[in-house]
């Protein structure tokens, strides 16, 4: 069986060739679209990641090619038409949980780094300036960090701040009953933004919350708040943040995602010119902190990416149930 990646990087041939054994590989640096779907020949599987956009057309035109699967080697899957592909006969697959403890410590080393500025200080030392003006910071001891999102990653999170003596308010749509037990504070949406100092998302993208962070959310939070966000760019409307940047609303602004990165990251434009005014303007704040989707970036979550999107397509190609497909074979 021939599998097919697109978006591919260097890392993933790395990872994926180490653990293979059934299958013959084929990568692509390309992403996927209906342009792209020409290349494809006697090929029953795609495996794509977060920036691929698997609409209803470019899924009937890889049925038409004949493929049977859809791997995402990620855990969204709010860049694929999930109806159309089981009209189709078409099994989606995804890694709903690969090491969430790697998205968790890179949320808090983005949290720790904007507030203790250590990238600015690392780059003065290296200038000869030893000078701490600028680098003033803040106790997370006592601060009260709002978590919007309490699935797995959001959990290791919470585990994470527990240890700084922060106080965690959580807001899910589903409760978990564990977390309660153990003590967490679920609240309302609007409770939560109202008092946290510190709010870090973990959720995925849905049409529901295609932008909970807008104007009017930002206008419920205090003054000064530092917001995370390690999902999907699309639930921070960007243009309303750096309105709240602009009039000091948000203190500061960590983002590892962002709406249109599909043009910007996984790729070297060091000498390019980059015509999105957004991004550069989010990168003329200060106080802003951009990584280009590095959160999952670590060899225990793209072993277990490459492993786990290996075996659901070899359970799947086999008739058999595999725990993280989202869309059976009829």
């Amino acid at each position: 069986m021939k599998i097919a990646f697109f978006s591919s990087q260097p890392y993933d041939k790395v990872f994926f060739d180490k653990y293979n054994r059934n299958f013959q590989l084929e990568y692509y640096e390309t992403a996927l679209d209906k342009n792209i779907v020409n290349v494809l020949n006697n090929t029953e599987v795609v495996c794509v990641f977060v920036n691929d956009k698997l609409n209803g057309e470019v899924i009937e035109l890889l049925h038409e090619k004949g493929v049977k699967i859809i791997a995402l080697r990620c855990a969204g899957f709010n860049n694929v038409d999930l109806e159309t592909a089981k009209r189709l006969n078409i099994a989606v697959c995804r890694v709903p949980a690969y090491s969430p403890e790697a998205v968790a410590e890179h949320t808090m080393a983005m949290l720790l780094t904007i507030n203790r500025k250590t990238h600015k200080a690392y780059n003065r030392v290296r200038e000869q300036n030893f000078s701490l003006n600028g680098l003033l910071g803040f106790n997370l001891h006592g601060k009260t960090i709002g978590v919007i999102g309490t699935g797995k990653i959001g959990k290791a999170f919470m585990n994470i701040v527990k240890g700084f003596g922060c106080n965690i308010l959580a807001y899910d749509l589903f409760p978990d009953k564990a977390l309660i037990d153990q003590g967490i504070n679920y609240v309302s949406l609007e409770t939560l933004l109202k008092q946290s100092d510190i709010i870090s998302l973990h959720c995925p993208l849905t049409p529901q919350n295609h932008y909970m962070i807008n104007a009017e959310a930002l206008l419920q939070m205090k003054n000064g708040v530092t917001i995370i966000n390690t999902s999907r760019g699309g639930l921070i409307h960007t243009i309303d943040v750096i309105e709240a940047l602009k009039s000091k609303k948000v203190g500061a602004l960590c983002i590892d995602v962002y709406e249109q990165e599909e043009k910007l990251f996984f790729k070297d434009l060091s000498e390019n010119i980059i015509e999105d005014d957004t991004i550069q303007r989010l990168m003329s704040f200060p106080n802003v902190l951009i990584t280009a989707h590095q959160a999952f970036f670590t060899e225990e979550a793209l072993s277990e990416i490459a492993q786990v999107t290996l075996d659901s397509i070899g359970k799947i190609s086999n008739g058999k149930m595999a725990k993280n497909a989202e869309v059976m074979l009829a």
